[in-house]
């Protein structure tokens, strides 16, 4: 368990913004998936090779179930690897200038990226911010945060806390 730090729970994110992370992040997977279908056309126009164009087909039959399953899965991978990659942000989270951390400030590992988006397919997830936290950030020991008052607190304690010492030239 984690050292949990005071200065992560001041800086959270407010709700609203982690709503604005979920709208926004969910608009990119439905851009995705237009983008997907305009090149299969557009593949399709210019080469007459039909290959994305069937995949297309056949994924607009599937049953409704098949569907959430492979959304669900394209979801998973697009907030996981984003997530990862860039160090906690996803596209939502840059345009509102938040970030993740574990609750002891630090980055979080590999693991805890997993853990926290496997998490997001507990049925009802996006509820679970009702209350405190939500269940993935809850499970994996990280939170969103606000990028700049977080860093300004930082800056502001490592500010009080070099008063006093003498600088050497």
């Amino acid at each position: 368990m984690r050292k949990y730090l005071v200065v992560v729970d001041r800086n959270r994110a407010q709700k609203g913004i982690r709503l604005a992370n979920l709208i926004i992040d969910r608009a990119i997977i439905t851009i995705i998936f237009f983008a997907f279908g305009v090149i299969a056309a557009l593949t399709y126009n210019l080469t007459s090779n039909d290959f994305l164009l069937k995949i297309v087909y056949k994924m607009s039959e599937i049953n409704k179930f098949l569907d959430i399953l492979i959304t669900s899965l394209i979801y998973f991978m697009y907030t996981f690897l984003i997530e990862y990659f860039t160090k906690g942000r996803s596209i939502g989270k840059y345009i509102t200038g938040t970030k993740v951390i574990c609750i002891d400030g630090t980055e979080p590992t590999f693991n805890d990226y997993l853990i926290r988006n496997i998490s997001r397919f507990v049925p009802f997830d996006g509820l679970s911010f009702l209350g405190e936290n939500g269940w993935h950030d809850k499970w994996s020991e990280t939170r969103v945060i606000n990028i700049k008052n977080y860093q300004a607190e930082i800056q502001a304690k490592s500010e009080i806390d070099a008063l006093g010492k003498k600088e050497i030239a």
